[in-house]
């Protein structure tokens, strides 16, 4: 008999998430209950509108926020029960991040390879500080300090920074954002050999030609999961309550928003009233 196909348990499992930021003017639902997995030796794309939700989930995902409700996991921690030092050490020990500001990400007093050596260092990584560089074509910059760089090459220093190490998770938020399509390229290969040598992906992106290059692409709506496609097909996203999120295309068919469900011998379809067929 063949041997039975092995499945990794998730690094990141998230189950009715909810992010509400609250001010002076009211509350702003960011999410509203997502439920998902992100495994081992997978790359993953978040893609959605601006307003979506993308920033805030990758944030969490990232160990960088808690949840206001709902329950996430990130390498084995409960992110909302998890205190704030135990947060600091995933996030410095085991997870890769790159903030939408690549600035935030980079130290502005130290030379990039100083920098990776030192990130590499905290994940108690051997040094392979040019090889880091390398992967993002920024070897020859090894000895600027940020000052001295483009904002392409510091969010490639940033992406260079977040793959030190070789962290279980690697979380980057519009990683390409200031690239052309030469150095995007770059990026993306170097993402997909970290996720090929068993690291967890998770980027944002906007670029159609990045989404083609992921394992598996997320669609955000309005804070919520609308559809997921992998190199198979493309599913809607049934949530705790009951929810079908449909892909826009299909939404597109519904103008009313409503359906008729019909359950038979067969499976279940969906159709349009008759008002709108």
């Amino acid at each position: 008999m063949p041997e039975a196909e092995t499945v990794l348990d998730p690094s990141v499992s998230c189950e009715d998430l909810v992010k509400v930021f609250r001010s002076a003017t009211g509350e702003t639902h960011a999410l509203r209950g997502i439920g998902l997995e992100v495994h081992p030796g997978v790359l993953t794309v978040v893609a959605g509108p601006s307003g979506s939700g993308k920033s805030s989930l990758l944030t969490m995902l990232g160990g960088r926020d808690r949840p206001s409700a709902g329950r996430l996991s990130v390498l084995g921690n409960d992110v909302g029960a998890a205190s704030n030092r135990q947060l600091r050490a995933l996030r410095r020990e085991r997870i890769g991040f790159v903030p939408q500001r690549s600035s935030e990400s980079v130290f502005p007093h130290l030379r990039a390879v100083d920098q990776v050596r030192q990130m590499a260092a905290w994940r108690g990584s051997a040094d392979h500080a040019f090889e880091a560089l390398s992967a993002v074509g920024l070897e020859h910059r090894a000895d600027h300090r940020p000052s001295a760089m483009s904002g392409g090459e510091q969010q490639r220093l940033a992406v260079a920074l977040a793959l030190a190490g070789s962290p279980a998770l690697i979380v980057a938020d519009e990683p390409t954002a200031e690239l052309d399509h030469a150095n995007a390229d770059v990026v993306v290969d170097a993402l997909l050999a970290a996720a090929a040598a068993g690291a967890a992906v998770v980027i944002s992106s906007h670029d159609e030609r990045i989404m083609h290059r992921a394992d598996r692409l997320l669609r955000l709506r309005h804070g919520v999961l609308s559809s997921e496609t992998t190199r198979r097909d493309t599913t809607g996203v049934i949530d705790a309550t009951g929810r079908l999120q449909l892909p826009p295309a299909v939404l597109d068919l519904f103008p009313s928003r409503r359906v008729i469900v019909e359950i038979g011998a067969d499976g279940v379809r969906l159709r349009a009233p008759e008002a709108e067929s």
